[in-house]
């Protein structure tokens, strides 16, 4: 970027100065005193305005390449504002050839002098503190050349596109690890609730099943009561079984009903009574039949 440059118009004796700027006279080559903006009047031949300094806020980027502490090159872009002082105008135009190159040096001593201290997570961090060390740094040494710093800004930060591309790959392992872990929490929280809620349905089938076969007990005492004081000569033993009896051929029938089920029983046409026998001899180690001393 160019600095802005004052318009000066004019004919032999009569100059005029743009607004916002000032033009510099000189008498014979030396100088004489400063046009302000307007209608002015030299007295040429002798005299005559040899250039002029803008008073407008002027701006300049300045790209910088450098490396970080960790070996990382990357290119900062500073934007310098700044703008002459109209009570240095003479230190502004002959104290400095060319501005615009003695503010890119200062930036780069600057930068380069900040930046390789720092790793290249830091220097996006710092941004404020490495800009305000340049406004610092860069704005005593342009006012003794008579121009005022009045802000300094890193705009932009821009690494290597490899290690763009990098730093873009860690965040995106690092947000698939969260996601991961918080897919694995979610799992956690179903399956504990699906384990509760299985505890809670055997739990309700449990009881379910004990009312179920408390009903089965209580039926069959009565049954056992009826039959027994129906039929005389007839224990409760003997009632019960009578029942197990029963039991046992409807579970021959169930499972014969089965698919795909087979078993093979020995069944003589003593099985009855030996089955008999041996549902009494189990009655009696019991000590006294299913119900007890009935």
């Amino acid at each position: 970027m160019s600095l802005q440059r004052p318009r000066v118009i004019g004919c032999c004796c009569f100059k005029c100065v743009g607004t916002a700027n000032v033009g510099i006279v000189e008498r014979c080559n030396k100088f004489q005193t400063i046009a302000n903006p307007g209608f002015n009047f030299v007295c040429w031949p002798f005299d005559a305005i040899a250039g002029g300094i803008s008073l407008r806020l002027q701006q300049m980027n300045v790209r910088c390449q450098t490396k970080t502490k960790d070996n990382v090159f990357l290119s900062i872009v500073v934007s310098v504002q700044f703008e002459a002082d109209p009570e240095l105008v003479y230190d502004a135009y002959y104290k400095l050839t060319d501005p615009e190159r003695q503010i890119n040096s200062y930036v780069f001593d600057s930068i380069r002098s900040i930046v390789p201290k720092l790793e290249l997570d830091q220097v996006f961090v710092a941004k404020k503190e490495i800009a305000a060390d340049v406004k610092s740094h860069l704005g005593e040494t342009m006012q003794k050349y008579g121009y005022n710093l009045f802000e300094a800004l890193i705009v932009d930060i821009d690494p290597d596109q490899k290690v763009k591309d990098a730093m873009n790959e860690i965040n995106a392992a690092r947000r698939l690890k969260e996601a991961q872990k918080e897919k694995a929490e979610a799992q956690k929280i179903t399956l504990v609730k699906a384990a509760e809620a299985d505890a809670d349905a055997k739990y309700l089938s449990g009881q379910g099943v004990a009312k179920q076969r408390r009903a089965i007990v209580d039926g069959l005492r009565s049954s056992v009561d009826e039959f027994a004081g129906s039929v005389e000569g007839t224990t409760p033993q003997d009632v019960m079984h009578l029942l197990l009896l029963t039991q046992y051929f409807d579970m021959l029938n169930d499972v014969g009903k089965m698919p795909g089920s087979r078993m093979f029983m020995p069944h003589a046409p003593s099985a009855v009574g030996d089955l008999k026998e041996q549902l009494a001899s189990f009655a009696a180690k019991r000590g006294g039949g299913v119900f007890g001393g009935r």
